[in-house]
């Protein structure tokens, strides 16, 4: 395709990414961007696309949150995720409040996971293990919870 690719052309091109993945709308914007210059060409073709639903930012997000919570990340990590994908903060919160995720026994399992059943005794390890926590993308008081409670 060319530099200036019709709008019949940029469709079956989205079309095509679509059908392997889910995209955002910004995703799918970049990707078109590369076939044409023409920004409102691009727009019309996402705006039919999200009529037709063929494009949509809420199912797009359900399918990162999934995928992201099997990866074992926390809720800072995908609200991350998903701003940086190009979904709205608002439609990301309601999206993350709807998975109805209990981050405290996902938080729990990944420190399990990578660090063994033993909860630590001493203040190095447990600094250690709660920075993995937080990469990980799990507020502090989670965090702290996982350390706290009585298994």
């Amino acid at each position: 395709m060319s530099a200036s690719a019709t709008e019949a052309e940029l469709f079956a091109k989205a079309l095509r990414v679509l059908a392997l993945r889910e995209h955002s709308r910004l995703e799918l914007a970049k990707k078109l961007a590369s076939l044409t210059e023409d920004s409102s060409l691009i727009e019309q073709v996402l705006d039919k696309l999200a009529q037709s639903d063929y494009l949509n930012d809420q199912r797009y997000a359900e399918m990162l949150v999934r995928s992201a919570v099997s990866k074992g990340y926390g809720p800072l990590k995908l609200s991350h995720l998903l701003r940086e994908k190009g979904v709205e903060s608002e439609l990301a919160k309601t999206v993350l409040d709807e998975a109805e995720i209990d981050w405290q026994t996902l938080a729990a399992y990944q420190r399990q996971k990578k660090f063994g059943d033993t909860l630590p005794i001493d203040w190095p390890e447990r600094a250690r293990q709660s920075r993995f926590l937080a990469g990980r993308g799990f507020y502090l008081e989670t965090i702290n919870a996982v350390f706290h409670e009585k298994c």
